[in-house]
């Protein structure tokens, strides 16, 4: 039976993939026309297609006023790349059974392929019973003993219990709550049912969003999300990939059965060739469409050319983001194999907590203040712009307030006064900032940071990597080295060049391939070419939010007493460097100081940047004069 493609698409489960359809009325733009922004507009009366996958290619956003989803006002269209940050409003609509859960539901390996449902009902298995109401994981489908079942979890008392589900199991399932926020590309991929739209609160717009904001003023409802697909579909006589909007007025009916599959061709993404064996590998492949990025890598990889796919592997990268105080920032992915030199670079802590969270006990942590802070009580310091502190330890101790006596968690500093030192106590739920003060001239691996130091680290390069063309990162004047990923590549190398091996990412690089039937001559490689990544935004807060997944977050900084009157009155504490809080990523969400402290902060930076570049620049100073300057650091007065 015939019925529009985008009917089609909407039923689709991508597990039948793939099918073959026929065009049963067809479509023309303007007569010749065949393609138009990369998408097939000329479909003929008869054409054999066959779908290899789709996805999302834009939404269709109806904007809901005061968060009433049967009040909406207009809709606007939303590219998948639109940066901003939303948070899913569950669905009331309940799921019969497991296996529509399955057909309708986005479920896969990463975290955001494990939707949680709850059921009305208990369901007794045998042995363990779910309670009614309690949620339930959906981790993974697969097939035991010629029955398909869903591998789920359930936690009780902090421990997790794995359990299977046949997808025959009947009951009302209901999405549970989730806290989360995510990007409009994330909620594509994952968030939104087959047949179903979706509904998300902005939550907030990231910084790079130049256009104009799609949204009325002062916004605060609700979007009622409704996905519009673009179709991936082979044709028997071309080698191209064509890409269909399902919006497209034509009709379709399914052939698959009446069809050779085979004679169509085969396209794989790098996705899919990750998924196989590592016995499979090397394998000969043809690149059907190359990535759209720009560089020496990927110029070298174009549709028809023939490459070696040698094996697959999982790599470490360090996580590294442009120091500087507006936005946007440049991202990057740093291989190991980096051979450029860093010099260390002053870090900013904003907390007492920072401090804390900063130091080692491999070195002196030497700040100086750039805010100040009223202590509330006479036992504790208080803190004036411009005050230098070498940090200790965290404790405890003792304070009156109200003539009752408390005990508060406190920082051991020493404060530097001319040459002398002078303890004092910090209350840890101080809100100040500090800028720290490098002595350290060395020059260092990346390797080296990440063994001996504890990230995030703050580093500019010193000395460029000159085994690449061109070291994107030596132009970059500040660069903190955030944390070390783990992720997927491939090896690969072109046909005529087979020793010469590349590194490429899987789930960064759009870019399809069809498998040849010729031999693999196993050749000595030379050393494998890695390249420094520059990410998006979108990319950089995805690789955050994939590797810390199976992280605790850090402690929170301590609160400031309740009790306290006016006069001691703060912010609350802000996360320490560490903390990876999505919140950190937005705009709305990040805390501004005034101009007068801007200033101030401004000017103590500055000078403490002039006192170490005049340090290690000072090359001819005498020994007895290095002695004086640090001196204060390194000796008390006895």
């Amino acid at each position: 039976m015939a019925c529009t493609l985008e009917k089609f698409i909407h039923s689709l489960d991508p597990r039948s993939l793939p099918r073959v359809l026929q065009i049963q009325s067809g479509i023309y733009f303007q007569g010749s026309i065949y393609e138009m922004f990369g998408n097939e507009c000329c479909l003929p009366t008869g054409e054999v297609i066959k779908v290899i996958g789709f996805k999302i290619n834009k939404l269709i956003a109806s904007i809901c006023e005061n968060n009433e989803e049967g009040r909406c006002s207009s809709k606007t269209e939303l590219s998948l790349n639109f940066p901003g940050l939303y948070k899913i409003v569950v669905d009331k609509i309940p799921y019969l059974s497991i296996e529509e859960i399955t057909r309708k539901v986005s479920i896969g390996s990463t975290r955001l392929g494990h939707p949680c449902f709850c059921c009305q009902e208990d369901i007794k298995l045998a042995s363990l019973t779910i309670k009614q109401g309690e949620q339930i994981m959906f981790n993974s489908v697969e097939e035991v003993n010629g029955t398909m079942t869903v591998n789920c979890g359930v936690v009780r008392n902090n421990q997790s219990h794995s359990f299977t589900l046949p997808i025959s199991q009947q009951g009302k399932f209901y999405e549970c709550e989730d806290d989360q926020i995510y990007t409009l590309k994330e909620i594509a991929e994952w968030k939104i049912p087959k047949t179903r739209n979706r509904t998300v609160k902005l939550f907030s717009i990231l910084h790079s969003w130049d256009s104009s904001n799609p949204f009325p003023e002062n916004f605060d409802g609700s979007l009622i999300l409704a996905p519009v697909y673009e179709v991936q579909a082979v044709m028997k006589f071309r080698k191209d990939i064509v890409h269909i909007l399902s919006d497209l007025d034509i009709e379709v009916k399914d052939v698959t059965d009446f069809y050779d599959i085979n004679c169509f061709l085969q396209p794989l993404s790098l996705e899919d060739v990750f998924e196989k064996t590592g016995k499979e590998f090397p394998m000969v492949a043809e690149i059907i469409e190359g990535p759209v990025q720009s560089n020496l890598l990927y110029n070298l990889f174009y549709p028809g050319k023939e490459i070696i796919i040698h094996k697959k592997y999982q790599a470490s990268r360090v996580l590294a983001s442009e120091i500087r105080s507006d936005s946007p920032k440049r991202h990057f992915l740093i291989p190991a194999s980096y051979k450029g030199k860093f010099k260390r670079r002053p870090r900013e802590l904003p907390t007492a907590y920072d401090l804390e969270i900063a130091r080692s006990g491999k070195e002196q942590l030497h700040v100086v203040a750039t805010k100040a802070f009223d202590s509330p009580h006479e036992e504790l310091f208080s803190v004036s712009v411009g005050d230098q502190f070498i940090v200790q330890q965290c404790q405890t101790s003792e304070v009156v307030y109200e003539g009752r006596k408390k005990v508060v968690d406190v920082l051991a500093c020493e404060q530097i006064l001319n040459n002398a030192y002078e303890e004092v106590l910090l209350p840890m739920y101080m809100e100040g900032g500090f800028v720290e003060v490098i002595h350290d001239k060395r020059q260092y691996q990346l390797l080296e940071i990440c063994k001996e130091f504890r990230l995030p680290f703050n580093v500019k390069v010193s000395v460029r990597d000159l085994s690449i063309g061109e070291d994107i990162l030596a132009a970059v004047p500040g660069l903190q080295l955030e944390e070390e990923i783990t992720d997927s590549y491939l090896l690969i190398s072109t046909v005529s060049n087979p020793t010469d091996s590349w590194e490429i990412p899987v789930y960064r690089l759009n870019m399809s391939i069809h498998l040849l039937s010729k031999p693999v001559k196993e050749t000595a490689s030379s050393p494998t070419r890695t390249i420094v990544e520059e990410i998006s935004e979108e990319q950089y807060y995805m690789v955050r939010r994939y590797e810390n997944q199976s992280l605790h977050p850090p402690p929170r900084p301590p609160k400031k007493p309740a009790a306290l009157g006016p006069k001691c009155l703060l912010a609350e504490p802000s996360q320490s460097a560490s903390d990876t809080s999505l919140k950190n990523l937005c705009a709305d969400n990040t805390k501004k100081l005034s101009s007068n402290q801007a200033a101030a902060v401004s000017e103590l930076q500055v000078t403490c940047q002039n006192d170490l570049e005049h340090r290690e620049n000072a090359e001819n100073m005498t020994e007895a004069a290095t002695l004086e300057k640090t001196s204060v650091i390194k000796e008390k007065p006895e």
